[in-house]
């Protein structure tokens, strides 16, 4: 039976899209700035994203002690709230619609590995949260998923797949519960 080697696992086909230099000097930015807690202000750490090549809307809400592996993956559409302790590990692009909502410790990861095979490969996927969408408290969004307008996944559930617009899931796997109405 054959085994999972890790030894033999290769990174390289995977491009980030930015040279290292770069990826050295938001790494430190990151976790100076973005990942801190000491700034209390959205506004410094949202010019720090633009300079990085993230594409950020109108009264956008980042709390402290978010993580953001590559800005230049990045947009935020307008009145988005980032809740503190949020993850955005986006190896490739995340795109977060307008009113999107991602409470505090939510994760967004783009990337897992192919368990499938003995070199445990790299696999990535985009994501999309479309407008009005809210993840909730510590809840985690997979690679390729796309989450419809309005959708809402509850604290602590986890999806792996496409979320229909005005419906709310729940669990792990996160299953449709019902559908969401606006008052």
């Amino acid at each position: 039976m054959q085994q999972t080697d890790l030894s033999k696992y290769n990174n390289h086909p995977y491009r980030p899209g930015a040279n290292a230099f770069k990826r050295l000097l938001w790494y430190y930015v990151n976790i100076i700035f973005i990942n801190s807690a000491w700034l209390p202000v959205s506004g410094f750490r949202i010019l720090l994203l633009k300079v990085f090549g993230a594409r950020i809307g109108k009264v956008v809400r980042l709390k402290p002690r978010v993580n953001i592996k590559y800005p230049w993956h990045l947009q935020i559409g307008d009145n988005c709230w980032i809740g503190e302790g949020v993850w955005i590990d986006n190896l490739t692009t995340v795109t977060l619609g307008n009113n999107v909502c991602l409470s505090q410790g939510a994760v967004l990861q783009t990337g897992s590995h192919n368990y499938k095979k003995s070199t445990f490969d790299l696999i990535i996927g985009p994501i999309t949260l479309e407008d009005g969408a809210w993840i909730g408290q510590n809840s985690i969004v997979n690679k390729g998923v796309v989450v419809g307008s309005h959708a809402i996944l509850t604290s602590g559930s986890v999806t792996t797949k496409n979320l229909d617009a005005y419906a709310i899931y729940q669990g792990n796997p996160a299953i449709k519960v019902r559908a969401r109405q606006i008052q």
